[in-house]
């Protein structure tokens, strides 16, 4: 496969209304990105994937657009959006924009003109029937509303202010196409693709994802757009199987650099139920998953733990007590050492955790409150669906940024628009650069063996077989292997190989590795080259 700068870099996700408020109302801007530049260079990340920043009414903060070419006046202005692109550019940083072209926002015009008549111009851009079908929306409820207007009920696979386009009219295809090369125009590095599965759905058939023209929009709109710069464009992909996974991201069929799959995240989920009754992590299911990913012959992986939809993994599946900082490490050394591009996002380099939500006002989400709601009407406890969201709620991943002990974490000088985490008298960036022992440096290490290693690239991957809660693997490039091995519990574990070690790579418990046949401590990992 040919190689391509995305493949040695590191993505760090910045969720922008959490990031850092460079104005003091409370929520984070443009302006205080670019404040934190310097210390995204630190660590050594060489991708910004930029979740929404243009206008847009907020009802899902940002993910439904009312003006692709403009910026939200909360985060600031284009000049501010273009100073950002340079200053990134400067320091070796590229911007990758999040595109949301499954659905917009019911403020964007091409929506405030289709629901004037039937026979107006715009009425194809959406999906429009006489009777709803039985599907319903992800955020609960029907996916479909009556328009009042019109008499005609449009679709909605999310909100119901977030109407979807309908890929099956080329105009649609033309309008994004052309706004997206306006923003590779403006320099940025890519694209990452909100639930861009769902663009080529049949709803008729009861197909909402993977439908059968998918595959030809996207390679339609890589020839239009991207396909010859050398770009970095990621789908977000929940149903990808590797097969699937190899359509978009092969190199030959011109789609896409590589999609994100969930299959690791939903492994936790009951077999027909919600995310919102998700168990604890199985280690052997999460070892069969990543070794089946691992094998992708035609592509290309990504590796992540966390984003804006998912609570910390720190929290979820590792032990953010006492083992808070030793967890967050051995999560950390597992994805960063596979094949792939790791995705950080933010915080999760400082090791924070979710939020003790108690009550519904501490609350923004628009998924957990319809969920909140939803459940509540089938009689459902107030407390049990707190535990829910506490668990699994997407404002766990965005409560704001915690940049020092001062006052609400240094992230703004106001009030935040969502309460800032408690413990960051603790957990902040200040404390983290100032001790050389912290979960920042473990991940700078991690950033910069990628792209100084060619064997964190391109080495095949082995699982070797150990305890159920003992994860380990073998990268072996050219004539040199590499074990990394990783305790994910609480409880001690032994390790026993037939290696023998040469030279520690890096490790999150101080010892000598001067044998392979030892009891790892909880949540230890380490990764060593070995003979």
């Amino acid at each position: 496969m040919k190689h391509h700068w995305w493949q040695k870099t590191v993505v760090y996700q910045i969720y922008p209304r959490s990031f850092m408020d460079a104005n003091g109302d409370g929520i984070g801007d443009l302006q205080g990105i670019i404040s934190k530049l310097d210390y995204l260079s630190e660590l050594g990340i060489g991708v910004i994937w930029l979740s929404p920043v243009y206008q847009s009414p907020m009802d899902d903060n940002g993910y439904d657009i009312s003006d692709y070419r403009a910026i939200a006046g909360i985060f600031g202005t284009m000049d501010d959006m273009d100073m950002l692109i340079s200053e990134a550019r400067q320091r070796g940083i590229k911007i990758v924009m999040d595109l949301v072209v499954n659905h917009t926002s019911d403020e964007h015009a091409w929506f405030v003109e289709a629901r004037q008549s039937k026979d107006n111009q715009y009425r194809d851009y959406y999906i429009w029937r006489d009777e709803p079908n039985e599907l319903e929306s992800i955020f609960s409820g029907s996916a479909w509303t009556r328009d009042e207007q019109t008499g005609q009920y449009y679709l909605h696979l999310f909100s119901r202010r977030q109407p979807d386009l309908n890929w099956e009219n080329p105009k649609v295809h033309q309008e994004v196409f052309a706004m997206m090369n306006d923003w590779i125009d403006k320099g940025i590095g890519g694209f990452r693709m909100d639930v861009i599965d769902m663009i080529g759905k049949e709803i008729d058939r009861g197909i909402t994802a993977n439908g059968p023209k998918l595959h030809e929009y996207l390679h339609e709109m890589n020839r239009a757009t991207f396909g010859d710069k050398d770009l970095l464009t990621v789908g977000e992909t929940w149903g990808a199987t590797p097969e699937i996974a190899e359509l978009y991201s092969a190199p030959e069929r011109e789609e896409l650099s590589m999609v994100f799959q969930f299959e690791h995240i939903t492994s936790t989920y009951p077999e027909h139920g919600e995310k919102w009754e998700a168990g604890a992590l199985s280690v052997p299911k999460l070892k069969e998953i990543f070794e089946k990913w691992q094998g992708l012959k035609k592509g290309w992986n990504s590796l992540f733990w966390n984003n804006h939809d998912l609570p910390r993994v720190v929290s979820n599946w590792g032990n953010d007590g006492v083992y808070r900082v030793r967890s967050a490490k051995a999560f950390a050394i597992l994805l960063h050492l596979m094949k792939g591009t790791p995705y950080i996002y933010q915080g999760e380099e400082i090791g924070m955790t979710n939020f003790p939500f108690q009550t519904v006002d501490q609350l923004n989400d628009v998924e957990s409150l319809n969920m909140r709601n939803a459940r509540l009407a089938k009689g459902v406890s107030e407390e049990k669906i707190m535990a829910f969201i506490r668990k699994v709620g997407r404002d766990n991943a965005r409560t704001p940024m915690q940049w020092s002990n001062e006052s609400q974490a240094g992230f703004t000088t106001g009030n935040p628009w969502l309460s800032v985490n408690e413990n960051y008298h603790d957990v902040n960036v200040k404390a983290a650069l100032a001790d050389e022992s912290s979960i920042f440096y473990t991940y700078k290490k991690l950033i910069a063996l990628r792209k100084m290693n060619p064997w964190v690239v391109d080495g095949e991957f082995k699982l070797i077989a150990t305890a159920d809660n003992v994860f380990a693997y073998v990268r072996k490039y050219e004539s040199k292997s590499y074990l990394v091995v990783v305790n994910l519990s609480d409880e001690e574990n032994e390790f026993a190989s037939g290696f023998v070690p040469r030279q520690v790579v890096i490790q999150n418990v101080e010892r000598k590795l001067d044998d392979l046949r030892i009891t790892l401590k909880p949540w230890e990992a380490f990764a060593v080259e070995v003979d």
